[in-house]
């Protein structure tokens, strides 16, 4: 009751002292007779208190103005200290009801505290539906066409895009064959003054980027309802811009003063990626990744993690390389890498079959446009598939050649299932990475044996056998393969492959012709110098 009554007391003087400051506090009630149920030492404590003048709260009002709060307002005075403590057998610790803390008395205030302490609360993240992501748009540069329709209808017919290099003598040279573009233009797509500067990564990067635009219904109106800050690009490069390079070093024989002054940073392989950002204005992530041969995927697995996260709405992904140069074939030459079927190039690259002698060396571009599901919905975007997730891993083990069991590759597969959430048997169309390398084809069929072999709906397929290898634009082109496939339900060939090598099942493979399909759930795989493996997976798209 007495702790009541003065608990009362405090809170009227203090409300009264908040709200008038001429000095005229409200006087106390007064306090009623100590219960007899009090101890004597309690009465004696009690007595003390309200002979305190401190608490007439002149001085504590002064504080209490000039900012130091109600806990100076409250300052006990010195008979207060004198007098015996309670016992701490006492049924409260403090007559207020509260614990209170005894300092030194150092002329300093004790702050007593006159809310009762509250029990921490954890509040629960609200439960989010997690962020689903789309192919919107499509962009691609190859040896069979720079459209995707055609790009696509050309690898339905079997058509090959192998041939011999054209752009420089290369007669000295063991091979002498590659998927080269032979007639590209930027006409209508990059400036003419930037498209005499840029290495060609660049330009088949920036083009490619560009289409996929047009193709997704990103038009100027579009581009101005958008919010700049939450649209990015990542369009990686293995190589970056070699052509660059090589004529910034030849130029050097002569003098630095001869060199190209942006030579340095039209030569490294995130400038594509930046230089598109600034022509399209777009402020969200921008980098590029370089992981050799999975470069592409790293790419669009990164960026399709960039919207499932919130923090973009739409990406444009996916890589670019131009190596077609005499330091590019000359280097994979001395790899022992290449090919050398000169006399027939379009049947130089054949993936599985038992006569392969090595890859072929492409060039080109792919680009992805992916969104998220509901901002494609709000601007009534064409969805052409939706973007399930995938996973990476690296081999450990040596810098050109896999690990000769696919361990590495079995685990990259398996983690981009778990992370998909995708169902092993829900997968029925891969679209392998297979080189046409002896052992490189092997080691993956193996390990996709290992993940699926129990699936007897599956097929595999290599876009390389008809493009070559494109290096750091291989497993973006692929996936505009892997996209279209899920679109049309047409699965183009494996050409060239004619007798399969040992162990490897010729029904589990796209024959000589395309075949009808209905692809459930794709996989599209990719790997590169130094262990790197990339998986991602691509779905019909289903509004659930």
């Amino acid at each position: 009751m007495v702790a009541s009554a003065v608990a009362t007391w405090l809170v009227a003087a203090c409300m009264s002292f908040s709200g008038d400051t001429r000095l005229k506090p409200s006087p106390p009630p007064a306090l009623p007779s100590p219960s007899k149920r009090l101890s004597r030492s309690a009465r004696r404590k009690l007595q003390a208190m309200t002979k305190c003048n401190h608490f007439s709260a002149a001085g504590g009002l002064m504080s209490s103005i000039y900012g130091s709060g109600i806990m100076n307002l409250l300052e006990p005075c010195e008979e207060y200290y004198k007098s015996k403590p309670l016992s701490s057998s006492s049924s409260s610790l403090s007559i207020f009801g509260y614990e209170n803390r005894r300092v030194k008395q150092t002329g300093k205030a004790m702050a007593i505290a006159v809310q009762p302490a509250k029990e921490p609360t954890t509040k629960k993240k609200p439960v989010t539906k997690k962020r689903r992501v789309v192919v919107t748009g499509l962009g691609v540069v190859s040896p069979v066409g720079d459209v995707v329709d055609v790009f696509y209808e050309n690898l339905l017919d079997g058509v090959s895009g192998i041939s011999e290099i054209e752009s420089f003598d290369c007669q000295h040279f063991p091979t002498k064959i590659a998927g080269e573009i032979k007639s590209f233009s930027a006409d209508g797509w990059i400036a003419p003054k930037l498209s005499k500067r840029v290495d060609k990564f660049m330009l088949y990067l920036l083009t490619a980027g560009k289409k996929a635009l047009e193709d997704g219904g990103v038009t100027d109106e579009v581009m101005k309802e958008l919010d700049i800050t939450k649209c990015g690009v990542i369009i990686g490069s293995a190589l970056g811009g070699m052509k660059i390079f090589q004529d910034a070093i030849e130029a050097l024989r002569v003098s630095y003063k001869k060199m190209n002054p942006f030579c340095v940073p039209f030569a490294t392989t995130n400038m594509g990626s930046a230089i598109l950002a600034m022509d399209l204005g777009w402020m969200g992530p921008n980098y590029s990744i370089s992981t050799a041969c999975a470069t592409s995927n790293y790419c669009i697995l990164n960026a399709a993690n960039h919207i499932i996260r919130g923090e973009t709405d739409m990406m444009l992904s996916g890589g670019s390389d131009s190596a077609i140069i005499p330091i590019g074939l000359g280097g994979f030459v001395a790899c022992n890498s290449l090919s050398q079927r000169n006399d027939d190039p379009t049947k130089a690259s054949r993936p599985w079959d038992v006569s392969r002698d090595g890859f072929v060396m492409g060039e080109g571009a792919g680009v992805l446009l992916l969104e998220e599901l509901e901002h494609a919905k709000a601007r009534g975007a064409k969805i052409y598939a939706e973007f399930m997730g995938g996973s990476f891993t690296c081999d450990a083990y040596h810098m050109t050649e896999p690990h000769p069991d696919g361990t590495g590759i079995a685990l990259c597969i398996e983690k981009a299932l778990a992370q998909s959430g995708v169902a092993r048997e829900d997968v029925n169309y891969i679209n392998a990475h297979a080189t046409s390398t002896p052992s490189g084809d092997l080691n993956e069929y193996e390990a996709i044996i290992r993940c699926f072999g129990d699936n007897s709906q599956l097929k595999i397929n290599s876009t390389k056998s008809m493009v070559g290898h494109l290096l750091g634009a291989a497993g973006a082109v692929e996936a505009v393969a892997t996209v279209k496939a899920i679109q049309t339900g047409w699965l183009h060939p494996n050409i060239n492959l004619e007798n399969p090598d040992v162990g490897v099942d010729k029904n589990v493979l796209v024959g000589a012709k395309k075949e009808r399909f209905d692809v459930k759930v794709a996989l599209s795989n990719s790997f590169g110098f130094g262990g790197h493996n990339s998986s991602i997976l691509f779905a019909p798209y289903k509004d659930q």
